[in-house]
């Protein structure tokens, strides 16, 4: 019943760290639940009524950071946002 849910967004895959070199720890090794997936957090998300669902902390390597990406077009159709440097939510 929120009106707006702030959650992790850090990583996408489970384990985007270890694909791209950056690291041997999958996400939920470092505590963080990746966005994609059937038990992910957008999935997640998908059940909650809130009128506003924003991700946050970002990892560099999160591909929704790219405006064009498919993965930040699937965000779009599930209705969350992307949390950016000095966006300021209004309720």
């Amino acid at each position: 019943g929120a009106d707006c849910v702030l959650v992790d967004g850090t990583f996408w895959t489970e384990d985007e760290m270890v694909r791209s070199g950056l690291s041997s720890k999958l996400a939920h090794e470092m505590g963080h639940l990746p966005l994609s997936g059937d038990a992910g957090m957008l999935a997640f998300l998908n059940t909650l009524d809130a009128r506003r669902k924003i991700v946050i902390h970002i990892n560099n390597s999160n591909p929704i950071l790219d405006d064009d990406s498919a993965e930040r077009a699937e965000l779009t159709r599930y209705g969350v946002e992307v949390a950016y440097d000095g966006m300021e939510i209004e309720l």
